[in-house]
């Protein structure tokens, strides 16, 4: 059981997260009409893969199951987002040019929301600390060495 201190603070870890998010998706969709998903296809594709990548190293990058990220995949299809095409043993990705589009018209959506909702509030120093704890949490030490 948590004592009350740590209940507190994964309480606030929790809105806080799940709020900024929330804000910045919405405003992103609110201009664009892409969901939080949407966007993280798009922008993983547009900037890691410079418009087509591996739909399973696509799927690896967003933490999806590959199922999940291919029924994804196939509604932005349907919306004229993306295509897929075989590549050698599997498939890839392939950012349309509506999806672009989109894409560029959301990043500077992305950008100001996160300047406004994270990065606005902090000083700098609070930023550079919460990278040093979001980087710790991130890559945690093996407890058993």
């Amino acid at each position: 059981m948590l004592s009350k201190n740590e209940a507190s603070l994964w309480g606030s870890w929790k809105r806080a997260s799940e709020l900024l998010r929330a804000r910045i998706v919405e405003e992103i969709s609110a201009e664009t009409g892409l969901s939080d998903p949407d966007f993280g296809v798009l922008t993983r594709v547009v900037e890691d893969g410079g418009g087509a990548m591996r739909q399973n190293h696509l799927a690896e990058s967003m933490g999806y199951h590959r199922s999940r990220l291919s029924h994804h995949v196939s509604r932005m299809e349907e919306r004229g987002l993306v295509t897929r095409r075989q590549s050698g043993d599997g498939v890839e990705v392939v950012v349309t040019d509506e999806g672009r589009e989109l894409v560029a018209l959301a990043r500077p959506i992305h950008a100001a929301a996160v300047r406004r909702y994270l990065l606005d509030p902090l000083t700098t120093d609070e930023q550079r600390a919460l990278g040093v704890v979001l980087d710790k949490l991130i890559s945690p030490k093996d407890p058993n060495r």
